[in-house]
């Protein structure tokens, strides 16, 4: 057996914000929104294409975010658009824990959970 790729992601987010969802994951962050119907349900999750992989938002009442430091790594082509565009609508990122031989960033979405962004960048000398 071997694992190849990861086929989704499930996040968690507070039941009837799923227009900011929406806003954050479609507009922001630039993801496709796949649906499974042509109406869906109340309630169902929200579901986003990134590349092969799918990132699956389900609204749950009484959601808290994570107290611990879990989060869902992106790879990105073209880091600094997506920045400005995330700071352009007053995102705040958290730009504190470089990593040699890449550009990154943290942000939250609008539940809380939180997301790296990071692209490959050949300019800066790996140790490894």
């Amino acid at each position: 057996m071997n694992i190849h790729s990861i086929h989704h992601a499930q996040l968690g987010f507070r039941a009837g914000d799923e227009p900011q969802i929406r806003r954050f994951y479609n507009q922001l962050i630039g993801l496709t929104e796949f649906k499974v119907g042509q109406q869906p349900a109340q309630g169902a999750p929200l579901r986003f294409v990134a590349g092969h992989q799918r990132v699956d938002l389900v609204p749950t009442e009484n959601w808290q975010p994570s107290p611990v430091p879990a989060h869902l790594a992106f790879e990105v082509q073209d880091l600094p658009t997506l920045r400005r565009r995330l700071l352009s609508a007053d995102v705040v990122l958290e730009e504190t824990q470089p990593l040699v031989g890449h550009l990154r960033f943290y942000v939250k979405d609008p539940a809380g959970n939180r997301l790296e962004f990071l692209e490959p960048d050949a300019s800066q000398a790996s140790t490894v």
